[in-house]
């Protein structure tokens, strides 16, 4: 008998894309049910999820939350529909999830962590700082990890010829960082600078941010239009 899987969602969401990234890697039939952002919870959602935070998956029944961990769990479980991450008795297997997880930490803590800046940068100089600090954590954080590691035909994290873990949690920013420093929305000095710079990470950037797995629900017009008012939202307030 077939899991009975429920995603809650957003597609505007990068943390609920996170769990479309893996369902669509495993190849997992899942039922959608979106959530209004723009609004309070429904008391039916909160019910579910009572941080009414998306996603959230039911899963048989039962309610897991937090986007890494619904990622981490669909790994888990569905390990020969595509190895996403090794099983951690594996040969070599809790290494590689270890080296995973400081990827993606070092993603978010270091490189991420300079996006954030963008809603208190009012001007183009300070916007083009928070362009180089991104470029800059790249390079120190990011370009020793996929140097060396990575090819044309296997531009995958640790050399994959398929999406890792580390792609499921970080893609969905990935494709943010790819297109909206290219319609200026973020610092546009970014892709020349990392092109540069850091030419391991934005090769394995641009493979991401195409693959048809972190596309899928991604609407460029749609994010655009949101970041752009958010930022200016953010930017009236500071």
């Amino acid at each position: 008998m077939a899991d009975k899987i429920v995603l809650y969602t957003n597609h505007r969401c990068p943390w609920a894309h996170r769990a479309h990234i893996a369902l669509a890697e495993l190849g997992v039939p899942f039922e959608e049910v979106i959530i209004d952002l723009d609004r309070p919870r429904d008391p039916e959602y909160l019910q579910i999820n009572p941080r009414g935070l998306v996603p959230s998956l039911q899963f048989n029944g039962e309610i897991i939350t937090e986007s890494a961990i619904v990622a981490g769990f669909l790994a888990d479980t569905y390990p020969d529909k595509a190895p996403l991450v090794p099983v951690s008795s594996s040969k070599g297997g809790a290494l590689a999830r270890a080296r995973i997880a400081f990827f993606v930490d070092a993603y978010f803590s270091k490189l991420q962590s300079q996006i954030f800046k963008l809603g208190a940068a009012k001007t183009d100089a300070e916007e083009a700082a928070v362009g180089e600090a991104v470029v800059a954590a790249a390079l120190k954080e990011l370009e020793p990890l996929l140097a060396g590691s990575t090819s044309p035909n296997k531009p995958f994290f640790g050399g994959s010829e398929r999406l890792t873990l580390a792609e499921v949690l970080t893609g969905s920013f990935v494709v943010r960082l790819v297109a909206l420093t290219k319609s200026g929305v973020w610092p546009s000095n970014i892709p020349a600078l990392a092109a540069k710079q850091t030419p391991a990470f934005w090769a394995w950037a641009q493979a991401v941010a195409a693959h048809p797995s972190v596309t899928g629900i991604f609407n460029e017009d749609v994010i655009t239009a949101s970041t752009k008012a958010r930022l200016a939202k953010q930017r009236a307030a500071a």
